[in-house]
């Protein structure tokens, strides 16, 4: 026998306390993760509840009836150029979205502010499955009941949303226009949180750079100048991964929050342009 053989061998088997130990820790780690997981939709969803009678104001109103409510329409004046489906971002509902129908029914576009399962005077689960299913269920009533074009909006977390169903129903969607997006949710984790293996604890994936391979319709992604809580560099990441036809446009002064408040009519004229190229 070896020196070294003989050396373990006197050792014996490690100690019943520093096993017990070993094991106590360990568990306790698993149990810490867990529960750092299990807190992913506090911090990545903060759903407002409210009434339907508080969201049907100002020209909006339930859609597609009150007793079956998606979300909230908003109708131009005279001839309808396209619909468009907004994806809001993951605080308040969708009746505080109101600045999409503002600004583009001025300009024929019909507005469909979507409002997710979970939120406003919805019931339904929290999650990525929840609402990527939900949007491509939106996505379909909408066909059938105004047909095309139709465009998809998503804002922040809805950029997420709305780039998942996009590349499902691909070919019944016109254009996507991305505001204050990401490319991987884990990388946005990861700068916020850089002491937490984001990648291991996030059960919502949200990879829109992996959604849109391969989608061949335009995108367009606007990121915030002064974001700091999707800083622009994710938006640039995500366009830098998607093929033609794209467009990157950067919203000068605007955080993430007031960027609506920094864009005017011109702007959405341009939008529109690029992403309905048929109706030039």
């Amino acid at each position: 026998m070896s020196a070294t053989a003989a050396a373990q061998a006197s050792a014996g088997p490690a100690p019943p306390r520093r096993r017990k130990r070993f094991w106590s820790l360990a568990v306790v780690g698993a149990v810490l993760l867990t529960g750092i997981s299990m807190l992913q939709d506090h911090f990545l969803y903060f759903p407002d509840k409210a009434p339907l009678t508080e969201m049907v104001a100002g020209g909006l109103r339930a859609w597609p009836g009150p007793d079956d409510f998606r979300g909230l329409v908003a109708e131009p004046q005279g001839q309808v150029r396209a619909t468009a489906m907004v994806f809001h971002g993951n605080a308040g509902h969708a009746g505080h979205r109101d600045y999409y129908a503002n600004a583009l029914n001025r300009l024929g576009i019909r507005v469909i502010l979507a409002e997710y399962p979970g939120y406003g005077p919805r019931d339904g689960a929290l999650g990525e499955r929840s609402f990527v299913a939900d949007a491509e269920q939106a996505i379909a009533l909408a066909r059938r009941q105004f047909g095309e074009p139709l465009l998809l909006i998503g804002e922040s977390l809805g950029a997420g949303v709305a780039a998942a169903a996009a590349a499902r129903q691909r070919e019944h969607v016109a254009g996507l226009l991305l505001i204050t997006p990401w490319d991987k949710l884990s990388h946005l984790a990861s700068h916020h949180y850089p002491w937490l293996p984001s990648g291991l604890l996030l059960r919502d994936r949200y990879d829109t750079s992996a959604n849109l391979a391969g989608f061949g319709k335009p995108v367009m992604v606007a990121v915030a100048e002064r974001d700091t809580i999707v800083p622009a560099r994710f938006g640039r990441a995500l366009y830098d991964t998607l093929g033609e036809p794209r467009r990157l446009t950067v919203i000068d002064g605007a955080g993430h929050n007031d960027w609506a408040g920094h864009v005017d009519a011109g702007w959405w004229r341009e939008a529109l342009a690029f992403l309905l190229p048929a109706q030039r």
